[in-house]
């Protein structure tokens, strides 16, 4: 497991970006495994640059995105799809039939999982698996208590886990109670997984995750049993670690 320690949200995004962009570079038809939530959007946002600038080519990418919420549409303004879209996917030259998200409009959970499942699979799995991490540890919409052999699954949100995503909606009635992700197993399958962090409100769970038990109750501590992770995180998410 390497560590990498970033001064501030933007460093780490930069840090992030080129680890990601070195991906590309190296293997151009490369799959990537891309998260959702606030912590990416730099990131992504230092790729749009270096793509406009000419330094990066994203024509032969596949990508392969944690999660989605169950019930939401694509053209839903609060979907994961629409936030890859109008944050990534529509401003570099990805081949949007090389783009995978759970279809959160499919009722039938089994249907979907066995469906993504069979994507993951269908694409050689995934060269690079970009990951943040919440506040109780999920990686994913895996929580805490969610079995590390699962594949793709729907599961349940917790309640810490909806209030911190009802701030991108109107009211806390209007955030999905469940959600397709990813599961443990499948991430865990990744050649090379990413991790980043960045915030005071992460450092607990950061910590555990790299020094805690490998327990289920932190779901990112099964990363210590990954042969090629790297963590990039800002000095406030790393305000634990006394050796980094």
């Amino acid at each position: 497991m390497k560590i990498y320690k970033a001064k501030d949200y933007n460093d780490m995004s930069r840090k992030a970006a080129n680890i990601l962009s070195a991906q590309v570079i190296m293997k151009p038809d490369a799959v990537l495994g891309l998260a959702t939530g606030s912590t990416p959007l730099g990131a992504y946002s230092q790729l749009v640059e270096w793509y406009k600038k000419g330094d990066i080519d994203f024509s032969l990418v596949t990508t392969v995105n944690l999660d989605e919420y169950k019930g939401l549409t694509k053209d839903n303004p609060q979907s994961y799809y629409r936030f890859m879209c109008e944050n990534f996917f529509d401003h570099i030259n990805i081949d949007k039939k090389n783009v995978n998200i759970p279809d959160g409009t499919q009722e039938n959970s089994d249907i979907e999982c066995e469906r993504y499942n069979n994507v993951i699979r269908s694409v050689g799995g995934i060269d690079m698996q970009l990951l943040g991490i919440g506040g109780n540890g999920h990686i994913g919409f895996n929580e805490p208590g969610c079995a590390f052999e699962t594949e793709t699954h729907c599961v349940k949100l917790t309640e810490s886990t909806i209030n911190a995503n009802s701030r991108f909606f109107d009211t806390i009635d209007e955030v999905p109670k469940e959600a397709y992700t990813m599961g443990i197993k499948s991430i865990m399958q990744a050649k090379k997984i990413l991790l980043i962090a960045s915030g005071e409100n992460k450092a607990k769970a950061l910590y555990e995750a790299i020094c805690g038990p490998v327990t289920p109750k932190n779901q990112a501590s099964i990363l210590q049993l990954h042969n090629d992770v790297t963590i990039v995180a800002d000095e406030a998410a790393l305000a634990l670690m006394k050796y980094v």
